[in-house]
């Protein structure tokens, strides 16, 4: 293996999950940009050059264990739930089967409840079916689908982040992720004309700002680590907005040492929504505030969300 295909995870994005961006792209300057932002983000992950590509979706939330899609060719016509309006997105997806059972035997082996889903008709998320759509039409790359456990601590969304590393170093493959999440998560619960569509608060757009500021500096583990106040002064669901840092920033590595590019930032529907990337850089900020410990193997619920 030459050095430019070194195994491993080559690169981050974290991405909306709205189908805007998909749909109706030029409804709105914010849906443009976001769309033109996914387009970059699709040229960054030709130049990365990986093997597969691993969706992290916060729009699938799974109650018991972690679930991955192993299904190797799922195909149907989805509609989001809450936007029907904007009309159906039909979906072929080329599924890595081998490396979903990996992952699931990975997660086990560090003390998490995990399967594999393999049936037609299993209802993939808005959030996994926009993304690959629009980074990934093409199906160049095949992908596996991870869902979001909504009862996961921190100590669990670490685990389960070290599980995908530990899945990517034995399958040998050169991986990147793909974390799908809002920044700030409060839609407008009145029709809001897309040209008039703005982050829900003053208050939400400047933490939205504030993470970016990080994330464009590289800063994943701080951002991490910021996560609970960020959650705490803007009072988004866990599952959308730390979680999926925390997951990053495990599966990736826990440090500050990447090259980060937001490649457009903008609205929908009251949500603060961005496409980020993030790739392993060896002159990165580096140094870290750590206030969370670290852990290896998942023991059980410690109610600390509590």
């Amino acid at each position: 293996m030459s050095e430019e295909r070194v195994a491993g995870i080559v690169g981050g994005l974290i991405v909306p999950g709205l189908p805007h961006p998909l749909l109706c792209p030029d409804a709105s300057d914010n849906y443009r940009a976001l769309a033109d932002g996914f387009a970059a983000a699709r040229a960054q992950l030709e130049a990365l050059d990986p093997d597969l590509l691993i969706v992290y979706s916060t729009m699938w939330p799974s109650i018991i264990g972690h679930q991955v899609v192993s299904r190797p060719a799922p195909e149907w016509v989805h509609v989001d739930e809450l936007f029907h309006h904007l009309g159906s997105m039909p979906y072929r997806f080329r599924i890595d089967e081998p490396f979903a059972h990996e992952l699931v035997g990975c997660a086990k082996q560090r003390g998490l409840s995990a399967r594999a889903i393999d049936y037609h008709g299993f209802p993939i998320d808005t959030g996994s079916v926009v993304a690959l759509k629009l980074l990934n039409g093409d199906n160049r790359w095949p992908a596996s689908i991870l869902s979001s456990n909504v009862y996961a601590d921190r100590a669990e969304t670490v685990v389960f982040g070290k599980s995908v590393a530990d899945a990517v170093a034995r399958t040998g493959k050169r991986a990147a992720l793909i974390v799908v999440s809002t920044l700030s998560n409060r839609l407008f619960t009145d029709w809001v004309e897309p040209a008039d569509d703005r982050v829900h608060s003053l208050k939400d757009e400047e933490w939205n700002r504030k993470m970016l500021e990080f994330l464009g500096q590289g800063r994943l583990e701080d951002t991490a680590q910021l996560s609970r106040e960020v959650h705490r002064q803007i009072r988004v669901p866990k599952v959308v907005n730390f979680k999926p840092m925390w997951f990053l920033s495990a599966a990736m590595g826990a440090h500050n040492d990447y090259d980060g590019t937001v490649h457009a930032y903008g609205a929908l529907h009251g949500t603060g929504a961005a496409v980020v990337g993030l790739v392993p850089s060896e002159e990165g900020i580096g140094l870290k505030e750590f206030d969370e410990d670290d852990v290896e193997v998942f023991r059980g619920d410690r109610d600390v969300l509590a």
